[in-house]
């Protein structure tokens, strides 16, 4: 008889000046280089360079109306993600899962907890977030979720090396968006 799996239980927090090390860890290992190609999210074929560093996001914990989410089983840091309110809209970002977590829930459930962020404590009406255009896999999955291709577009910051080092001349940011009703 095979055993059954125990479902991962995982407990939510904002995230606290000490941990930026982690969260830049984290989210390193979901975008950028070899470990990056485990999961599904990695952005490693289409740029090279860091995806944030320690400063970048110890402002995104100090900010007002900014929080970053993380998430944990056992003390082990599994996933996080920036939640910002921006007027009336909520903004999503820096959305980051281990890449061995990566198809079991955790995504799902830290997105749903962003968007009750921006809805219930924030009031915000609508989600928004920016993803890499040419990312048809990402986007499809958030569309599933209910967010939409508004068609609205902004540049890659091409130059910058804090947004990675492209290996490409096609990268542009989409702006996606969900109503929170």
């Amino acid at each position: 008889m095979s055993a059954i799996a125990e479902p991962v239980r995982f407990a939510f927090r904002a995230a606290g000046p000490g941990d930026s090390d982690a969260i830049v860890a984290l989210v390193e290992s979901a975008y950028r280089g070899e470990t990056s190609k485990q999961g599904w999210t990695t952005e490693a074929d289409m740029l090279d360079g860091r995806r944030t560093d320690v400063a970048g996001v110890a402002d995104l914990i100090t900010r007002p109306d900014s929080m970053v989410v993380l998430v944990e089983s056992d003390g082990v840091l599994l996933a996080c993600a920036h939640v910002e309110k921006l007027g009336t809209a909520g903004y999503f970002g820096m959305f980051s899962v281990r890449p061995a977590q990566q198809g079991g829930g955790v995504g799902r459930a830290v997105l749903a907890e962003a968007e009750r962020i921006a809805r219930n404590e924030w009031g915000c009406s609508e989600m928004q977030m920016t993803v890499i255009s040419i990312r048809d896999e990402l986007i499809a999955w958030y569309e599933r979720r209910g967010y939409r291709r508004t068609g609205v577009y902004k540049p890659f910051p091409y130059g910058d090396e804090r947004f990675g080092i492209p290996k490409r001349d096609d990268l542009r940011f989409e702006i996606l968006a969900k109503p929170l009703a």
